[in-house]
């Protein structure tokens, strides 16, 4: 009977600037497991091979919380930077929400979604955002270290995939796309497209997103999602970005305006 056994060597990451990538497999005497050997750059990396006896005096140099299983595959667990300081992009190398975005702002809105709850549980988190293909996560405050962090949230994104359960329940509908419907007129089908096509995927890249939420009297009302929600360059990007871009397009347009939930508005008061 096979069983998986594991070493992660040499993980010991002072600063945690970068992470693991390029895998260096030390061969063993012969009855041995290989040795995966993390080198501290930009990527986690962790990997199982299977044996057939234990190995005696194989001692793990890394906490179990950094041991997650993905039987005969390496799962690789990318990062990216965000306009805001606050907040980090994590790639997981697979598909987060088939459809749509989810945005929770607190632990309590997480009750619909396995994964944001399992991340709501590390210190310092403060709001969890999933997008198609990444998770954006906005620390408390500048006080708190991402490198002390990054780790947890590392083995928490891998510790979940390996269960199988979705990140969402069945029941569980992510926020609405900004795609012109039938009963939309022009001037709001135009603004849509416009959102859905060349606004939204270039703030997704930067780990958030943006939801029309009306149009009237000329004034766009728009809800900033993930990263973008305490951004201090958030003003910037609607009116600079957005309202231009908005106002180009649709001379109808003449301004744009965030619309905030109470929690923002009591957390930037």
């Amino acid at each position: 009977m096979y069983f998986l056994g594991l070493l992660i060597k040499d993980i010991t990451m002072p600063d945690f600037t970068g992470y693991p990538t390029g895998l260096n497999h030390e061969s063993q005497a012969d009855g041995q497991i290989p040795l995966l050997q993390l080198s501290p750059v930009s990527t986690c990396a962790v990997q199982y091979f299977p044996v057939k006896k234990r190995v005696p005096g194989i001692v793990a140099n890394a906490p179990s919380s950094l041991c997650h299983l993905f039987t005969g595959r390496t799962m690789f667990v990318q990062t990216q930077d965000t306009p805001n300081p606050n907040s980090l992009k994590f790639l997981p190398g697979r598909v987060v929400l088939e459809a749509g975005t989810m945005d929770f702002a607190a632990p309590r809105d997480a009750f619909c979604s396995p994964l944001a709850r399992q991340l709501f549980r590390i210190d310092g988190v403060k709001g969890v955002f999933l997008g198609p293909d990444f998770i954006t996560i906005t620390k408390s405050d500048a006080e708190v270290e991402w490198k002390v962090i990054k780790p947890d949230v590392f083995a928490a994104i891998m510790d979940f995939f390996t269960t199988g359960l979705p990140v969402v329940n069945e029941d569980s509908v992510p926020s609405p796309d900004t795609a012109p419907s039938d009963d939309d007129d022009e001037v709001v089908g135009m603004i849509k497209e416009l959102l859905d096509t060349r606004i939204r995927p270039t703030v997704q890249e930067d780990g958030g997103d943006v939801l029309y939420m009306g149009f009237e009297d000329g004034i766009v009302k728009l809800k900033l999602q993930g990263s973008c929600t305490s951004c201090p360059s958030s003003i910037i990007t609607l009116k600079s970005g957005i309202q231009n871009m908005l106002q180009f397009y649709v001379p109808e347009v003449e301004s744009v305006e965030q619309v905030k939930d109470d929690e923002e508005q009591i957390a930037q008061a």
